[in-house]
């Protein structure tokens, strides 16, 4: 039997919280084992060890689910975040997806999307509603008709060079003798590149480079 993702559900109003776990724990492949009232809390439960995926509100106090998951992006946890939000917001929805999440569910189609969003969490793909993915087709439209650039790469070609060699195990000394740049250069394009793809570490970075070609398996 297939282990049930472990979710953690993180909302102030209690019978919200009540609901949605209604929804999950009718699924055999999710399981809720934990709730927090707050961001701060979810934190705290989702940094244990016993969760695979928090389920977090947008507007919470103590800390916001976009500062929780921003938090757990930088203590590195390895825990996938979807962002549960009652505004079909793209604004919302862009900050979701810069803080790390991998999906963004709206309450009001939440008993539709929400299984649906856990377990492409769970298979670590991402979730897009319906909603969102029209905000985005009409945000490259219009940047298009105005002849706004839209970048046909998501790193440059520096940051690839970078990538490759951090990748091959190089020292930043290494890298920026190589580069002819200097240390605090190497470093600043390797944060660049974390944030700019939602990744933590080297592991997760030389995937990354095995993934685009950058070196070989």
């Amino acid at each position: 039997m297939t282990t049930a993702t472990r979710v953690l559900l993180a909302d102030d109003h209690t019978l919200v919280r009540r609901g949605l776990r209604l929804i999950l724990d009718g699924e055999p492949d999710l399981e809720v084992v934990a709730e927090a009232g707050d961001g701060a809390q979810a934190v705290d439960l989702a940094t244990r060890g016993d969760v695979d995926l928090a389920i977090l509100d947008i507007a919470m106090p103590r800390m916001t689910g976009l500062q929780a998951a921003r938090e757990l992006g930088r203590r590195g946890s390895r825990v996938r975040v979807l962002m549960l939000s009652m505004y079909d917001n793209e604004q919302y929805f862009y900050e979701s997806l810069k803080v790390g999440a991998c999906g963004y569910v709206l309450k009001s189609v939440a008993d539709r999307d929400l299984v649906q969003a856990g377990r492409a969490a769970a298979r670590g793909e991402p979730f897009i509603y319906a909603g969102a993915m029209s905000a985005l087709i009409q945000d490259y439209l219009r940047r298009e008709r105005a002849g706004e650039r839209i970048p046909d790469r998501i790193l440059t070609i520096r940051e690839e060079e970078v990538v490759k060699m951090i990748a091959e195990g190089h020292s930043s000394r290494a890298i920026a003798d190589t580069l002819v740049i200097s240390v605090k250069t190497v470093e600043r394009h390797r944060a660049n590149v974390l944030q700019k793809l939602g990744l933590h570490d080297r592991l997760q970075l030389t995937r990354y480079a095995i993934r685009a070609g950058l070196i070989e398996p």
